[in-house]
């Protein structure tokens, strides 16, 4: 299954808020409206369709494809720990992402644009592969034949200015240097997407 590349807003209006996918956001009064119509919906919603409503907006949040997910949450079945927090932590730590979370970009698909451009630096190696794993101690830089600073910079200015910017102590920025270090492994506190993560691997559960 192809990553989605249709209307924005017509995902928000039927998942919700999506940060990782759009900035754009429904007028209040639609808003509210519309969150009435979506409880209206859960309540009626089949137990098989609930779960797959909180998986499609893990797979649209973070812009991956169904069988990216699949993997993702095997993965993280594979590894010790909650299930369903090891596969966001999979997620969040995507350097498509990574680039998000500082502000770099105003969507992870314009960071996963970035990335794949070749802009951006791991440990002073360039990296065009978005779903790189991103470990702590890793440094993130521009390319210096890069001309994309300036857009950086902008970017930059309008997320400062966004009253409800998430924790992202995981994460250390220099703005004079453009560079940023990875301090540790994304937590619980430093989540950006709140989601009931249980719901999706029980969807993948039902099916396997």
């Amino acid at each position: 299954m192809v990553r989605y590349r249709g209307p924005r807003l017509k995902i928000i209006k039927k998942l919700g808020e999506l940060p990782g996918l759009t900035r754009k956001l429904i007028t209040k009064k639609k808003n509210k409206q519309q969150r009435e119509n979506n409880e209206e919906k859960k309540s009626k919603s089949s137990a098989y369709k609930i779960r797959l409503n909180e998986k499609q907006k893990l797979r649209y949040n973070y812009g991956i494809t169904e069988s990216q997910l699949l993997t993702y949450v095997k993965e993280a079945r594979r590894r010790k720990g909650l299930t369903g927090f090891l596969l966001m932590q999979l997620l969040e730590m995507r350097l498509d992402n990574i680039i998000f979370r500082l502000g770099l970009v105003p969507t992870i698909p314009a960071g996963r644009q970035f990335v794949s451009h070749g802009h951006v630096l791991v440990n002073k190696k360039k990296v065009n592969i978005p779903s790189f794993q991103c470990r702590p101690n890793d440094i993130i830089s521009f390319s210096s034949k890069s001309k994309i600073t300036n857009l950086v910079k902008i970017n930059l200015s309008q997320t400062s200015n966004l009253t409800d910017k998430v924790s992202t102590s995981h994460l250390e920025f220099d703005q004079q240097s453009l560079t940023a270090k990875i301090n540790n492994i994304v937590t619980h506190k430093d989540l950006s997407f709140k989601i009931n993560d249980m719901l999706v691997i029980e969807y993948y559960s039902r099916l396997a």
